[in-house]
C-alpha cells in the first residue's frame, strides 16, 4: 500500500510540473492560426502593432517550454518578420537586433535536435553536422539562416561578422537539398540575392542568380512579389540595368492586392518597399 501511496505522489507531482508544459503545447494550432491569419493581413499598420504582442506570448511559452522546438522556430520566423517588414528601412539598429534574436531561436531549435555549438565549429564540423540533418530541422536551418544573413548584412562593415556568413549559407544550402520549395522557394531566394548582389569579381554569378529567382517564381507561380522585389534591388542593380530595375518595381506596385491571399502580408510589404527602392533609381543609375 506504501509503495502504491509513493508512486501516485510521484505521478501527480510530475503531472503538476508538467502541466504548464502540456498547455503551451496544446495551443500549438492556435498559434498557428494566428500566424495563418497575420499572414493574409493586408494593414501594415494593423500588423507592425500585433506583432510584438504575439511575439511577448511566445517568449512567455518558451520560458515555460524552453526545449520545444516548433516554438523556437515561430520566434525565429516573428523576429526576421518584424525585422524585414518594419523596422530594416529606417530603423536598421533596431532591426539587427531582431535578427540576432531570432538567430539565437533558431540555433537554439538546433542545438534541442542535437546540432549545437553551430557559430563556433569549424565549416567541416559544421558540414558534418548538416549531412545529418532530415525534414524535422528544415524550419530552423531556414530561419536561423535567414536571420544570420539579415544580421550579416547590417553589419557588413565589420570582418568579423561577415565571415560568418558561409556558415549561413550552408544552412540555407541545406535546406535547398531537403526541400527547395520550403516556404515558398525561400532558399531560392536567399541564393538569388547571394549570388546578384555582388559583381562577378567578387563571388556573383548573374546567370545563378537570375535561375534562382525563377525557380522561386515558378514555385509560387510568380504570385509572391518579393521575389521581383529583391532581384530589383540587387541583381538588376548590380547588372545596372535601369529598365529591368524599374519594370520590376512598377509591376509590383500595379499588382492587385489580392494577389496572393495566404501571403498578402508579405507582398504588401513588397509593395511598400518597391516605392522606396525606386525613389532611388535616380540616384543608383
Amino acid at each position: 500500500m506504501m509503495r502504491v501511496l509513493l508512486l501516485l505522489l510521484i505521478t501527480t507531482t510530475l503531472g503538476a510540473c508538467s502541466m504548464d508544459q502540456m498547455l503551451v503545447r496544446a495551443s500549438k494550432p492556435l498559434i498557428e492560426g494566428g500566424i495563418h491569419a497575420l499572414n493574409q493581413e493586408t494593414d501594415l499598420q494593423l500588423a507592425e502593432n500585433s506583432i510584438p504582442t504575439n511575439l511577448n506570448m511566445l517568449e512567455g511559452m518558451i520560458r515555460i517550454d524552453p526545449e520545444n522546438t516548433s516554438l523556437r522556430v515561430y520566434a525565429a520566423q516573428a523576429y526576421y518578420g518584424l525585422g524585414y517588414g518594419f523596422n530594416e528601412d529606417n530603423r536598421p539598429v533596431r532591426a539587427m537586433s531582431f535578427y540576432l534574436r531570432g538567430l539565437k531561436h533558431g540555433l537554439h531549435a538546433l542545438a534541442i535536435n542535437g546540432y549545437s555549438n553551430i557559430r563556433n565549429c569549424s565549416m567541416e564540423e559544421l558540414e558534418t553536422m548538416l549531412k545529418k540533418t532530415d525534414d524535422d530541422d528544415i524550419g530552423a536551418l531556414f530561419w536561423a539562416a535567414s536571420n544570420w544573413a539579415k544580421w550579416i548584412d547590417q553589419n557588413r562593415d565589420k570582418s568579423e561578422s561577415l565571415i560568418e556568413l558561409p556558415k549561413a549559407t550552408a544552412l540555407m544550402q541545406r535546406v535547398l537539398e531537403l526541400d527547395d520549395t520550403f516556404y515558398y522557394g525561400g532558399a531560392h531566394i536567399y541564393f538569388g540575392v547571394f549570388y546578384g548582389g555582388r559583381s562577378p569579381m567578387f563571388g556573383g554569378d548573374f546567370k545563378k542568380s537570375e535561375a534562382h529567382f525563377d525557380r522561386a517564381r515558378e514555385i509560387t507561380h510568380g504570385d509572391l512579389l518579393v521575389a521581383d522585389l529583391l532581384q530589383a534591388q540587387y541583381l538588376s542593380r548590380q547588372k545596372m540595368d535601369r529598365e529591368d530595375f524599374h519594370k520590376r518595381l512598377t509591376k509590383i506596385i500595379e499588382a492587385p492586392e489580392d494577389l496572393y491571399p495566404d501571403l498578402a502580408l508579405l507582398n504588401q510589404i513588397a509593395k511598400r518597399k518597391a516605392v522606396m527602392l525606386l525613389k532611388e533609381e535616380e540616384r543608383w543609375f
